[in-house]
């Protein structure tokens, strides 16, 4: 598999989402942890495409990452509507659980970064007792200022991880894993969003009626509405595809 095929993309405001399912994702990048090769694996929603229309330094993290997966309903059904479908979503929590699965088989070294540091330490060892013979060699709260980042990235470097777990805002967690991809020379690094908040038991994840009716997003609007201005970019990432079909087919011509 080769994701500089153009034909295996799909541009949606300039973002090119993978259009591999779940299964080709985990065998690409599995292979790609095994030759060590530095990846940035982000896992995009119609927030994260709204974010970057007008947010440069965000838009070019993003852009420069070796993969962008579908994650998220809105953009499964944008590249359906302008014609160049991808075969299925590819949720960050889901494809991050099939990684740890498949790490656990060559015990592969992890490293957890980011959250509250309690939230990010029991996520830690739960994480454990459902992958015994994962190695978790390194966890630490996301919350550290730039002056600081020299110090994380030495803390990484020191245990060398296999996979790198980002949880930061939005706004820090891409773009600090672009800025020091090369640093911090990780055969795969992706961004998690609030999974350390699930996986600690802070956060509920959403029940399956809900994934089937596409409806994960309200029901974590349920247990977090404080998250309601984000929702907003929801329903205009809608209305601005609608608008703009024409201009995102050309795009992908």
């Amino acid at each position: 598999m080769d994701m500089e095929n153009n034909s295996e993309k799909v541009y949606i405001y300039d973002i090119p989402f993978s259009k591999w399912g779940m299964k080709d994702t985990v065998d690409y990048l599995t292979q790609s942890i095994k030759e060590r090769k530095p990846h940035q694996v982000v896992t995009a929603n119609p927030i994260i495409v709204m974010e970057s229309k007008h947010n440069d330094t965000y838009k070019k993290a993003v852009q420069q990452a070796d993969l962008v997966v579908p994650d998220g309903t809105g953009i499964v059904w944008a590249a359906d509507y302008i014609g160049h479908p991808v075969k299925e979503r590819v949720g960050g929590f889901d494809l991050m659980h099939e990684l740890l699965s498949i790490g656990e088989q060559y015990e592969w070294k992890v490293y957890l970064l980011g959250a509250e540091d309690e939230v990010v330490k029991e996520a830690a060892h739960n994480m454990s007792k459902q992958f015994p013979s994962l190695r978790i060699v390194g966890v630490r709260d996301g919350y550290f200022t730039e002056s600081e980042d020299a110090e994380v990235i030495a803390d990484i470097q020191k245990v060398q991880p296999d996979l790198l777990f980002v949880a930061r805002s939005v706004n820090t967690q891409e773009p600090w894993i672009a800025k020091y991809k090369q640093q911090l020379q990780v055969p795969l690094m992706m961004g998690v969003g609030g999974s350390f908040d699930v996986i600690a038991g802070k956060l509920k994840r959403a029940p399956k009626l809900f994934i089937q009716l596409r409806l994960e997003w309200f029901y974590r609007l349920l247990q977090q509405p404080t998250r309601y201005k984000r929702m907003l970019a929801l329903p205009k990432f809608v209305m601005q595809v609608r608008k703009d079909k024409k201009k995102l087919q050309q795009a992908n011509l």
